[in-house]
């Protein structure tokens, strides 16, 4: 009988973006450090499990690899008075925006334990999203050659992602209770023709985050076919994983 698939879920609460990337990188750097001794017959433990990080950044925007950096509207003073950090990262995609009442999900999973094609492994995530969004009453779907969920010709969860050695970083941001006033800042994700949205906006009520958390852990796990095991917070994932 196959091992049931697992992963092991974290929820870091707020954490500021930097420190929250280079964890990723630690996280994404052993998975691969240990794929890479298990191929070579080196490996003298068991492999650690994928990685779900869920995590609610302070404000900033984050720049893509192939992103333009033209596509930031304001000046770094500007950004200063704004309270906003501006960094540029190793994600594909243009410039986004994260902030309190987003919430950010960050799965760090080999994809040789799944399937090797990234660009299902995206539809998965828009997927979750969908499904989500149902629950809610909301009808979201798919716009042709773009990436994310959207309702209408609304972003309401933006998407970009990492690959190495088939392991994933980076992921999923969906707008909650989100001031959508910070992406008047910049131009999101390089498209000037579509607006962004939130589950506040369509639904005229702030929506409590744990709740939203709780059906984004049900729907990844219905999705990707596996198991969630909740393991707790920052200290857990540096004793556990780290």
């Amino acid at each position: 009988m196959e091992d049931v698939k697992t992963i092991e879920l974290y929820d870091l609460g707020r954490k500021e973006y930097r420190a929250t990337w280079e964890l990723q990188q630690k996280i994404q750097s052993r998975i691969i450090a240990e794929k890479r001794a298990e191929q070579e017959g080196a490996l003298k433990s068991g492999r650690k499990k994928d990685v779900l990080l869920l995590v609610e950044h302070p404000h900033v925007y984050t720049l893509g690899k192939s992103g333009v950096e033209e596509n930031m509207l304001r000046s770094m003073a500007e950004l200063k008075d704004l309270h906003a950090d501006y960094v540029k990262i190793d994600r594909g995609g243009d410039i986004t925006y994260h902030g309190p009442g987003q919430i950010v999900g960050y799965p760090i999973m080999d994809l040789d334990r799944h399937f090797t094609d990234i660009h299902k492994y995206l539809r998965y995530l828009e997927e979750v999203m969908i499904r989500l969004l149902q629950e809610y009453g909301i009808d979201g779907g798919r716009l042709e050659g773009l990436t994310g969920a959207w309702v209408n010709e609304s972003k309401i969860c933006a998407m970009g992602i990492r690959c190495s050695r088939w392991v994933t970083m980076h992921g999923f941001a969906l707008n909650v209770n989100t001031n959508l006033d910070y992406f008047s800042n910049i131009v999101p994700c390089g498209i000037d023709d579509k607006k962004v949205t939130s589950l506040e906006e369509l639904l005229g009520h702030p929506v409590e985050l744990n709740e939203v958390k709780e059906k984004i852990v049900k729907y990844f796990a219905e999705v990707f076919e596996l198991q969630v095991e909740s393991k707790g917070g920052q200290a857990e994932l540096e004793e556990i994983f780290l």
